[in-house]
């Protein structure tokens, strides 16, 4: 029996496009003025720096993820990855992802744009169980399970035991 494989790009595109979109044009809007009632600026140089901060975590998880780890060979590969960057979140790209754009909202230091990354986690988490995870379980059923016992999803942490 042949496995089906995953697309390497998986749902990512729909994922990535969509926040990319929304966050630049709520930083537009910001930067208009339209949301000025959530501008802090008191608190716009820990904003910046936290901001600058998950930039630089997002490209690092990415590079790992990529780079490192051989993502899209392992892929073409059907190989589970639980090495590297792969064994303190489960999903590296996205994370890369959600932290950069993230980080660009937080550089904007306006309160009503936080509510996006919210939002996102929430949509990143739905789009992954519905798609990417149901295939992953179907293909290497137990494995997975136990990888996902005891690594997070979406954010960053040392592997429960």
């Amino acid at each position: 029996m042949k496995m089906k494989k995953m697309s390497v790009l998986g749902i990512g595109p729909v994922y990535v496009i969509s926040y990319l979109i929304i966050t630049i044009l709520s930083i537009y809007i910001s930067e208009k003025g339209f949301l000025n009632s959530g501008k802090v600026h008191e608190l716009k140089g820990f904003m910046v720096l936290t901001g600058a901060v998950c930039i630089a975590l997002g490209i690092v998880l990415w590079l790992n993820a990529v780079v490192s780890q051989k993502m899209v060979k392992a892929i073409k590969n059907n190989k589970l990855l639980t090495t590297g960057v792969y064994s303190i979140v489960r999903n590296p790209v996205y994370s890369a992802f959600y932290f950069v754009l993230t980080g660009s909202l937080l550089i904007e230091a306006n309160l009503w744009l936080l509510i996006l990354p919210i939002l996102f986690w929430i949509y990143m988490t739905v789009l992954l169980k519905l798609t990417e995870e149901k295939w992953l379980l179907d293909t290497f059923g137990e494995e997975y399970i136990k990888y996902c016992s005891k690594v997070n999803r979406v954010f960053p942490w040392f592997p429960k035991k």
